[in-house]
Parts: C-alpha cells; sequence; structure tokens
C-alpha cells in the first residue's frame, strides 16, 4: 500500500509540471541595450537537456537542467572573449511565458521569454 501511495504522489508531481519542451525565445534589457536568446528545450520527466544560442555568444549546451512544479533550472558555459563562462539560470513558467534570472561571474540580468513552437 505505501508503494501505491509513493507512485501515486510521484504521478501526480509530474503530472502537475510544466513541459518546456520546444522552442523559446527571449530578450533581456542590459545596459548595453537588448540581448536575444533563443532556447531549445527538451524535457523528460524532471529532466530538462537542449540547447540555447545567441548571435553573441553562439550556441551553448543546457546542463543541470531541471523541471519542478513551474520553476526551471539549468546551467550554460558559454564563451565570451576566448574565455568560459558558466551562466546559471533559474525562473517560472506561466503558460507560453517564462521569467529567467541568469546570473554569471559578477553580473545577473532577467530574461522575457515566450514559446514560439
Amino acid at each position: 500500500m505505501k508503494l501505491l501511495l509513493a507512485a501515486l504522489a510521484l504521478f501526480v508531481a509530474s503530472a502537475s509540471a510544466a513541459d518546456v519542451t520546444g522552442t523559446w525565445k527571449g530578450t533581456a534589457e542590459t545596459e548595453n541595450g537588448t540581448i536575444e536568446r533563443t532556447f531549445v528545450f527538451k524535457q523528460t520527466g524532471t529532466t530538462l537537456t537542449g540547447e540555447s544560442s545567441s548571435e553573441m555568444m553562439g550556441k551553448s549546451a543546457i546542463a543541470d537542467g531541471k523541471v519542478d512544479g513551474d520553476n526551471v533550472s539549468f546551467t550554460l558555459t558559454v564563451k565570451f572573449q576566448d574565455n568560459e563562462m558558466k551562466l546559471n539560470y533559474s525562473g517560472k513558467v506561466t503558460g507560453d511565458t517564462m521569467k529567467l534570472q541568469v546570473e554569471g561571474a559578477g553580473f545577473a540580468i532577467s530574461y522575457n521569454v515566450k514559446k514560439t513552437s
């Protein structure tokens, strides 16, 4: 009986999680202007993978991705001026929009992201 209840709880938790699979495009306003970034997410259960691209930093694989209810988090390793840096993203999904916070080496910015497909 305990095993059945645990399985049911796991099913309910995964059923209520946001499904972010697809292509999302977003912008962030910075003191240097608008930054655009595209995210291609693949979600399997609570695991989030895929890639992201921007004109400034090229393509990066999504690592350590998780979906917990409506919350998402993942890491990108990007190359900027021949230096690699980790960007840590976290945010909340509301329907076909997402608010993401990204923190890197000494900075933090916010993206407004919308699902496109």
